[in-house]
């Protein structure tokens, strides 16, 4: 059976093909387009015209590849910049009348959930907890858990492009700007150190884009191999350090010479970055992951799952 997950985020709109082994599936299809259905509107809570119309032109062309992969169930979620829209609901069913794809707005902690099933399986956490995060454009999520276990989840609606509307005002930022979003992230981080006292996790694994980023532009510098199959991408804490730095110094343009980086996170990779360089300071993690799985992975495992216990 082929199945196809559609991730719905903020700032890019993701598109899986698997093919269904039993419980398991293997990857026959992947897309990601930077939709950017949060941009201008997000910190006021509606979706723009030009951000719907982006939208539906991707989904109509996602549909198109679902019919010629021949699948026969289509799962669609749609995040942060849609669940706090005042017409999110309303572009809900207008992706249905025009496109035939009925969307789940899901929850941030049904979020942070299925970002922990896809990164259980794309790594092993170990039996110690771990800190997971994850930064989308309208949400970050963090996840502490092991193995068996989530231990602590929560989603904060202060992801990427809303830090850069409200952050970034010059490029490359100034000190003042950081600084200004370093005290936001104090402010409204709390609950994660609060639980990170309590459960102590020694690593941070990141997921989802910035950090595939990062280990592309790692990977590159250092004549590294990083194989398609992976589902764990390599990235150290000492060249995350390097790359911050040559980020908190270029502007767009020298951003994107740098070898790894791609249009598509050149404008939000510098506020994304400050983020992970704070938490790992804060909280004084030494060791950093990287898993190539994230969201849409653990919607697909836990639809399977579902699927499986039912019968189906």
């Amino acid at each position: 059976m082929k199945v196809a997950v559609i991730d719905m985020g903020t700032n890019t709109f993701h598109l899986i093909v698997v093919e269904v082994l039993n419980s398991d599936f293997m990857i026959t299809y992947r897309e990601k387009v930077p939709v950017k259905i949060g941009e201008k509107g997000i910190n006021q809570g509606y979706i723009t015209d030009e951000a719907i119309n982006r939208a539906l032109s991707c989904l109509k062309n996602f549909k198109t590849r679902i019919e010629l992969e021949a699948v026969e169930q289509i799962f669609a979620t749609a995040t942060s910049a849609i669940r706090n829209a005042t017409n999110g609901k309303d572009l809900v069913k207008l992706i249905e009348q025009e496109t035939g794809i009925q969307t789940r707005i899901i929850s941030g902690l049904e979020e942070a959930e299925y970002i922990y099933y896809g990164v259980k399986k794309a790594l092993s956490i170990g039996n110690e907890p771990g800190l997971i995060m994850d930064i989308g454009g309208g949400s970050i999520e963090f996840i502490i858990g092991t193995d068996r276990e989530i231990l602590w989840k929560q989603s904060f609606e202060i992801g990427g492009q809303r830090m850069v509307e409200q952050f970034q005002r010059t490029d490359p930022m100034s000190s003042d700007q950081i600084a200004a979003l370093e005290k936001y992230l104090e402010e409204n981080l709390e609950e994660l150190f609060v639980n990170f006292e309590k459960y102590a996790p020694q690593t941070l694994i990141g997921s989802s884009g910035t950090f595939d980023t990062l280990s592309d532009i790692y990977c590159l510098k250092n004549d590294l191999e990083k194989p398609v199959i992976d589902t764990e991408y390599p990235l150290t804490i000492e060249a995350f350090q390097s790359i911050h730095s040559e980020f908190l110094i270029k502007n767009r343009e020298e951003r994107l010479s740098i070898p790894g980086m791609i249009p598509l996170r050149v404008d939000m990779i510098v506020v994304a970055s400050v983020l992970v360089h704070y938490v790992l300071r804060k909280l004084n993690i030494n060791q950093i992951r990287v898993s190539a799985y994230a969201l849409k992975e653990g919607v697909l495992l836990k639809t399977l799952n579902s699927l499986n216990n039912s019968g189906s």
